[in-house]
């Protein structure tokens, strides 16, 4: 379930053409379970009516401090005190600005300044011309609004409705949503780093020409993203796949089962946790030919050889900083038969605290899993799910066995 089912947010607009992105971003909220109250400046409503907010979010819009709907005539108090936390976008330079010194002469501006601050947080996603969002005075209200506890949002690069091409652009709906779900997520992983594999290794035969497996990395990529909502600093480390970065998380590209054995020698070292899901290659060509091997019609196959290749895994595991607890490994047995047995066997032959298996032929590619915890004290199943659902389950899990070990 989303940690934004149950919520109820104040959606604030303030003037800007990134308005239209306020819509799908309303749409995608209640479908996330959220209530969702519209409060808009006048400015807004030159972008965006409050006719469409208000068919999306099924309530009637709020956009004048003078509003007698409300029997005590304050709104600005009413709906901030209703709601879970509110959330500005667009959040324009003058909005901001207007934030930041306690500006309240309309009532999206009043109702921000009222709220409880203890009580109801303050989100905004600002959304400006380049130049704009570059300037030094905005730059300064971003880090003076963040120093008195609002949370600022990223923003997005690329073209702009003027024109230009740069920073400033309101993030997409998805983007919001995503970042919106973290931020109410319990925190069970701050303060810690998380080093994730995920994905196949693909090991050259030719220039055109490989070993690889059908892993599709879903799984990985979920746990980098859960990992990063329980408030961790995440680091992916990904074979050949075609999946977006999970927000928030820092990814490194690889190719080679040397390469990622490379890539995590340089980056475990700073890691709290490792959780190695990716699909490594057992084994590569001894000799990778430089230019296509040709067919040349006389029947014969070529000759092949083929060297083992390092195991990544065990070698974290088996590392001073594993061994002496500092470093909590996780492994992944994807399996075709016989999953407990084979996923123990392995757990206490790569020498780390948690094995999780599962079959690997009934979930590469797909969106969902089924696995199976296996440590010193035996098996627990985690059933059929979303492989994201999955995900946020074995982190904490992960997360509780930190705090016993700690």
């Amino acid at each position: 379930m989303s940690t934004l089912a149950g919520k109820h947010i104040v959606l604030g607009l303030s003037g800007g053409i990134a308005a239209f992105k306020s819509a799908e971003l309303c749409r995608a909220l209640v479908k996330e379970g959220v209530t969702v109250q519209v409060v808009m400046t006048e400015a807004a409503e030159h972008f965006m009516t409050a006719v469409t907010m208000q068919a999306l979010s099924g309530r009637q819009v709020y956009t004048s401090q003078w509003d007698s709907r409300e029997a005590n005539n304050m709104a600005h108090i009413n709906l901030s005190r209703e709601a879970d936390a509110i959330l500005v976008a667009p959040a324009s330079a003058d909005f901001m600005a207007k934030l930041l010194h306690g500006g309240a002469d309309e009532l999206l501006s009043l109702m921000c300044l009222a709220r409880p601050i203890d009580k109801v947080p303050l989100i905004v996603a600002p959304a400006m011309n380049r130049e704009m969002w570059n300037n030094p005075a905005t730059q300064r209200n971003v880090a003076q609004l963040k120093g008195d506890g609002i949370h600022v949002l990223d923003v997005g690069q690329g073209d702009q409705a003027c024109g230009e091409t740069g920073d400033g652009r309101m993030l997409e709906a998805e983007e919001i949503l995503e970042d919106l779900e973290a931020f109410f997520a319990p925190k069970t992983l701050l303060g810690k780093a998380v080093l994730v594999t995920a994905g196949p290794t693909y090991e050259a035969i030719d220039p055109v020409r490989g070993i690889t497996n059908l892993s599709s990395g879903k799984m990985g990529f979920a746990i980098a993203r859960a990992a990063r909502m329980a408030g961790a600093k995440v680091m992916l480390v990904a074979g050949p796949v075609h999946l977006p970065t999970p927000r928030g998380v820092h990814r490194i590209d690889v190719r080679s089962a040397l390469h990622m054995l490379d890539a995590v020698q340089q980056q475990v070292h700073g890691a709290d946790v490792f959780i190695s899901t990716a699909a490594v290659a057992d084994w590569r060509p001894a000799r990778s030919a430089e230019k296509k091997i040709k067919k040349d019609d006389s029947g014969q196959t070529p000759q092949l050889s083929f060297v083992e290749n390092p195991d990544i895994l065990a070698h974290v595991a088996q590392s001073p900083r594993a061994v002496s607890g500092q470093l909590f490994c996780v492994g992944f047995a994807a399996e075709s038969h016989d999953l407990l047995a084979h996923a123990t066997a392995k757990r206490l032959r790569k020498g780390v605290p948690l094995m999780v298996g599962n079959i690997g032929p009934a979930t590469f590619g797909k969106d969902d899993n089924a696995l199976l915890l296996v440590d010193e004290f035996g098996a627990r199943e985690l059933p059929h799910a979303s492989k994201w659902s999955l995900a946020a389950q074995l982190i904490q899990d992960i997360s509780k066995r930190m705090r016993v070990q700690g």
